[in-house]
């Protein structure tokens, strides 16, 4: 509904003003007048155009509808109300204000990430003839030549104009004709939502019957082709024995896109009116649709049944429950079976996955229980597949929703459930852009909310959950079997060292390794190597003067990759073709140093030159369907060995592998983090979980180490997680890390490095004059001092969870926060704060 800012009203109705969120990072809502003819439309949670800025059109979200015009500024008109029926909810609403307050952002930045970008608005600059204009003698002919041509339709973008007239530089023209008042410039707002139109053909009613069908088709004798089309469409659509059939038609892509077909014939078919064309609106999701041939029940195990009761009995005291379920356990049948009760009581579940790569799997076994109830939501959609899930939700089509981190944000009204699966996963987090939420500990929050329940599966759960378990905070419950009887792996310990003292290794496998691997392929087994570097080589050296390839905009090294001859920036995306001399010498003498996937996956051709091999990581999964065709081909059996960076390692069920290589775990383990040692026996424990799925094949585990007695090590071969999470624990309570803390990242940043060092040192001495230096660490730069061209600097706080107040400590952070960014001596700072930063 469009609305002009000059529509007279009338002075007896109310004038009624909206609160809106808009998708800008400024800390406050905007009020706007609502024109007097959408009074009776306008609710809470809709969406709306306004004017924004000088020439910005943006789209926000109604919060709050009331009487009291602003005092600061005079209410612009709401320009267009897009929603006959709210597509936010009062409880989202109310969510994005908690996630804004608590991760220290904007309300606008957190509508800009929850809203799918296919329902934002955008606005175009269109052209349009002036009716009111008379004075035609003051136009040159190459003026009056393009007026003419625009006056031929309603309005043209500049696009179009430019088309039409054969020119490409008609700026000045344009602006000559403005100024003459002769056209009018205004913006056209679309939404970028487009439903998913098929367009189809049916057969005129009245050759329906079998009399004036069988004339017909006689009448055509003469024309076969049409005669074909005819009898074909005859085949497909049983319009005799199901006389209601022809009403739904055929698509007409039946006839299009066969090159038996003649197009001619068909569109005189439609011409003639013998056939009819039409078009139907469909859901992008016919691809998902439900497949019952393997029956719905899911029978659980033993084992299963009982952490399924548990759960329910835990359920009764605890609004969250952490599942702590070995690899293999069959963690995803109790999941269902959870998510089938909750959906029989009239509830909504939401099912959290950590990696899109886990869908595919999951999406497989889920819609077979149910069916066109299941939706799913995650980045490798498109804006309209997305818009349609939320639109679903809102309808009640979707009941039980699979997503990744960003599917929190949907608008549920009747949350029984959230799953959170692998719960521990660090991809649960966001860092850039703002908000950066821990979609983890969001789902806590919004079931509270909503009077739902969360379970949180892990085979290695994050301390931080594993502490609240044990100290009755969550519910616990064990499943501590493997499903079908199958056995843990064995693990075996490689002594890279060893090996490379005595000649064994080739290029980067031990020759243990290279054995196993060949002794799979003669069983006709599947293998995985997991490395967690993609990339061919960590970077290039000269071996002469010691160049190094580095990123212009970064402090970091590119990596190189070798299938498209580059050199890569993982952090903002620079790229250079590979240089044949050193451009610090001129030497030949250019090498590689370091190995990711791409390397691993050219030297395990050298060395089995039959075998299938596939490698899974960020540069060979962009493509939309290409996890799930990678799946397929693994569970087909066309894949013999698969190499992979850490997406292999989550939740994917793959009953031949019976072995898993292991690189650079040393990486892993001395990677300057708190959590180093966390993730690296959750990551190897994960990957390790691959592998022996099957009860009657005990899988091997292989990691390549140059110090097989690190304590880490030892307790990942003994499964020992609770080992793990005891010391663990102790050194957080004694340096005072999570979860005895939480911790706030600030990072400053700034293009030039004198002042990003100022900024940050006058920061740390305003937070230092109430905080003290037991809670203010640094100013110190990161691991990548320099990326996109600005300097870092990291400031760390340390807040005691049980001496400090927590919502008081966050406001003043923000507010010298902004007394720096307020600062005109240090203009151009910027600073980023990351709640819950590690």
């Amino acid at each position: 509904m469009q609305i002009a800012e000059n529509d007279d009203f009338g002075s007896e109705e109310i004038t009624l003003f909206a609160d809106l969120i808009l998708p800008v990072p400024v800390a406050q809502l905007f009020t706007y007048r609502v024109p007097r003819v959408i009074n009776p439309f306008i609710k809470n949670g809709a969406r709306v155009v306004v004017p924004f800025g000088k020439n910005r059109v943006v789209t926000g979200v109604v919060a709050k509808i009331h009487q009291t015009p602003p005092t600061k500024y005079q209410a612009r008109y709401i320009a267009e109300l897009l929603d006959d029926e709210p597509l936010v909810t009062p409880y989202q609403i109310e969510l994005f204000h908690w996630i804004a307050d608590y991760y220290l952002c904007t309300v606008g930045e957190v509508l800009n990430v929850a809203l799918p970008s296919g329902l934002k608005i955008t606005s175009q600059s269109k052209i349009q003839y002036n009716p009111d204009f008379e004075y035609y003698d003051l136009l040159t002919e190459e003026e009056a030549n393009l007026l003419e041509e625009i006056k031929k339709y309603q309005s043209l973008t500049y696009e179009e104009v430019e088309k039409r007239v054969g020119a490409t530089n008609i700026n000045h023209i344009i602006k000559s004709l403005i100024g003459k008042r002769a056209i009018i410039l205004f913006e056209e707002v679309k939404e970028k939502y487009k439903p998913k139109v098929l367009k189809k053909v049916k057969l005129n009613g009245r050759f329906e019957t079998r009399e004036n069908l069988m004339e017909l088709i006689a009448q055509l004798d003469k024309f076969p082709k049409q005669q074909e089309i005819i009898m074909s469409y005859v085949s497909q659509v049983p319009i005799q024995n199901v006389p209601y059939s022809n009403r739904a038609g055929l698509e007409k892509s039946f006839f299009t896109q066969n090159e038996a077909f003649s197009d001619s014939a068909l569109s005189t078919l439609i011409k003639k009116g013998t056939l009819e064309e039409f078009e139907v609106t469909v859901s992008r999701f016919a691809d998902v649709a439900p497949d019952f041939s393997e029956g719905t029940n899911i029978h659980l195990t033993t084992a299963q049944q009982r952490a399924f009761d548990e759960i329910i009995t835990q359920f009764q005291s605890k609004d969250t429950v952490l599942l702590h379920g070995v690899t293999g356990s069959g963690k995803t049948e109790v999941y269902i079976n959870l998510a089938q009760q909750v959906l029989a009581s009239g509830s909504q579940v939401l099912f959290l996955l950590p990696e899109i790569a886990l869908t595919t799997q999951i999406v497989v076994r889920l819609k077979k229980v149910f069916g066109d109830k299941l939706g799913i939501y995650h980045s490798k959609f498109s804006d309209n597949e997305r818009v349609e899930v939320w639109k679903g939700v809102v309808s009640g089509q979707f009941q039980l929703v699979v997503g990744v981190r960003s599917a929190i944000f949907l608008p549920f009204d009747s949350l029984g459930l959230i799953i959170v699966d692998e719960e521990h996963e660090s991809s649960y987090k966001q860092y850039d852009p703002a908000p950066r939420y821990h979609a983890r500990d969001v789902a806590i929050v919004a079931a509270q909310r909503q009077q739902a329940k969360v379970l949180l599966g892990s085979a290695t759960p994050a301390l931080e959950s594993y502490y609240q378990a044990l100290n009755g905070r969550y519910g616990f419950v064990q499943l501590l079997e493997r499903y079908g009887k199958a056995n843990l792996p064995e693990f075996v310990l490689i002594d890279t060292k060893k090996e490379r003292k005595s000649k064994k290794m080739k290029f980067e496998f031990s020759s243990v390794l290279i054995n196993e691997l060949q002794e799979a392929l003669n069983r006709n087994e599947q293998s995985i190597v997991f490395q967690n570097r993609r990339g061919y080589s960590s970077y290039l050296q000269c071996e002469e003067c010691g160049w190094i390839g580095e990123c212009e905009n970064c402090a970091v090294s590119l990596t190189y990759h070798q299938k498209d001859a580059e050199l890569r920036c993982h952090y903002c995306g620079h790229k250079e073709k590979v240089p044949k001399l050193c451009p610090g010498c001129s030497s030949t003498k250019v090498r590689t140093v370091g190995f990711g996937t791409e390397k691993l996956e050219d030297q395990l051709k050298i060395f089995f030159p039959t075998a299938r091999i596939a490698r899974m990581d960020l540069d060979t999964t962009r493509a939309k369907n290409a996890y799930k065709e990678m799946i397929e081909d693994i569970e087909q059996g066309n894949v013999d060995i698969l190499v992979g960076t850490q997406m292999i390692s989550k939740g994917l069920d793959f009953e031949n592998v019976s072995t898993v290589g292991v690189f650079d775990a040393d990486r892993m383990i001395h990677f300057p983090d708190l959590r180093s040692a966390e993730r690296a026996f959750q990551l190897i424990t994960q990957v390790s979980g691959r592998a022996g799925r099957r009860a009657d094949r005990k899988g091997r585990v292989l990691i390549q180490t140059g110090n097989p007695s690190q304590k880490i090590l030892q307790k990942i071969i003994t499964n020992d997680y609770i080992g793990m999470y005891e010391e663990e624990i102790k050194e957080r309570e004694n340096f005072k890390y999570p979860p005895f803390t939480r911790l706030i990242k600030l990072t400053v940043k700034h293009f030039d490095q004198t002042t990003a060092l100022q900024s940050a040192q006058k920061l740390t001495q305003l937070l230092l004059e109430k905080m003290g230096e037991d809670r203010v660490l640094g100013p110190q730069p990161p691991l990548v001092e320099r990326i996109r061209n600005r300097f870092l600097f990291d400031i760390l706080i340390k807040l005691e969870r049980e001496k400090v107040n927590f919502r008081a400590a966050k406001a003043f952070i923000l507010e010298k926060v902004t007394d720096i960014l307020t600062d005109k001596t240090l203009k151009g700072t910027d600073v980023t704060i990351d709640v819950d930063c590690l």
